[in-house]
Formats: structure tokens, C-alpha cells, sequence
């Protein structure tokens, strides 16, 4: 295992269910009700993704680029007042760090909805960052961590990826990463070269290796 590569939204933090209030809130003023079901629709998904689902359900005349700003500014926002992570979460990145394994943060938000998290997770904690900013197709295509195995330096066949969507361990899986799901909105079933936990808390260094060195 030559690096570790974590996914943001609802792996690291609990942000989806700040995800829901803010689509909810502009969904609203698209004039459009917003459920559970669009929600799961989304989950790990881009801003761009997003935005183009609103428009199309809502059927409202509204700009992509108004409504991303909307999304983004009620992310920023909520964001600005603290992050919750999730269970496990700070316990397995440092423990990684110990062990002397270098990580990425691999996320499908926009850069300053990243930043504003990485405040609360700790930007110390990652050798490089890669946001949907900075890739020209985001989950499920390969490309985040192709990009992030890339700047690390590594293959991304030696890599462990931890994610919590359906799209993430699509993407994790198609660079040739190993990949731990933590399902967090929509259930992942178990596959080859695939770990599936409830919870950070079930999983250390020692699994991430045993992980990697069985599917390698």
C-alpha cells in the first residue's frame, strides 16, 4: 500500500445531511419541492451534476451558474460555523499519518466548499488535495484519483481508497484503487477488491494493508 486516498462528503465529514438543507433551500426558490430520492440521486456527484438535475425536475429558466452560486454560498455558509466528522474519522487519518503513509483527499465539491471542510479535518492531514475543481470529469470517471495517485507519485493499483457513494467506489474502482465503502446514503453492495464497513471505527492500518496485499 503506497498511499491512502479519502473521499470528503460523508466519509470524513457528515456534510450530506447539510447537502439535503441546502438543495432543499434552493430547490425552494426554484419553486420545486426536493426528497430523499433526489438526494440519493446525487450522492457523490458534482456541482455541475446537481445543478442540472435541479433545472431539469424544476423546470425552471434560472442560470447553471446562479443556481451553483446559490449552492455554493449556502455550503460555504453552513460550513463556516464548524464541521462534524464522522465516526472514526480523525482516529483513522491519524493513525495513517503515524504510519507514515502519504494521503490525498480526493473530493467531487467545488474547491472552496473543500477548503471550508479541510478547516474543521485538518489540511495537514493530506500531501495533496484534489477537488472537482481541478479535474475535468469528476465521479464516477477515474479521473480524481488518477490524478491524485499522479501528484502523489504512486500507482494507483497500490492505493486504498475510502469512500461512501456509489459513484466514489465507481470512480475508486475504475482507477484500479483497492476500496473500503462506508455507505453512508446509498447502500454499496460487497464486490472483489472491495472492503464494506459500517463505520470508520471498524477499519485501521493494518486492515488498509491487509486489504491492499490481498488484492494486489
Amino acid at each position: 500500500m503506497d498511499a491512502v486516498l479519502f473521499d470528503m462528503d460523508g466519509l470524513l465529514v457528515d456534510s450530506e445531511k447539510i447537502w439535503f438543507q441546502v438543495e432543499s433551500e434552493v430547490m425552494e426558490r426554484l419553486g420545486s419541492p426536493w426528497g430523499v430520492a433526489d438526494q440519493e440521486r446525487l450522492v457523490g456527484g458534482s456541482m455541475t451534476s446537481t445543478v442540472a438535475y435541479m433545472l431539469k425536475v424544476s423546470g425552471a429558466d434560472a442560470h447553471p451558474d446562479d443556481v451553483a452560486a446559490w449552492m455554493l454560498a449556502g455550503m460555504t455558509g453552513r460550513l463556516a460555523e464548524g464541521v462534524e466528522m464522522m465516526p472514526g474519522a480523525a482516529e483513522l487519518l491519524a493513525s495513517v499519518r503515524r504510519a507514515g503513509v502519504p494521503t490525498a483527499l480526493v473530493t467531487s465539491s467545488a474547491r472552496p466548499i473543500a477548503r471550508a471542510c479541510l478547516k474543521g479535518i485538518g489540511e495537514g492531514n493530506f500531501d495533496h488535495v484534489v477537488t472537482g475543481d481541478d479535474v475535468t470529469r469528476t465521479k464516477p470517471h477515474p479521473e480524481p484519483y488518477l490524478t491524485a495517485a499522479r501528484l502523489l507519485g504512486v500507482a494507483a493499483a497500490r492505493c486504498v481508497a475510502l469512500e461512501d457513494s456509489p459513484n466514489g467506489v465507481a470512480s475508486a474502482t475504475a482507477a484500479g484503487c483497492r476500496v473500503v465503502a462506508v455507505p453512508s446514503v446509498v447502500p454499496i453492495p460487497a464486490a472483489p477488491g472491495r472492503l464494506v464497513v459500517e463505520s470508520l471505527r471498524k477499519v485501521d492500518v493494518e486492515a488498509l494493508r491487509t486489504l491492499a496485499a490481498r488484492h494486489s
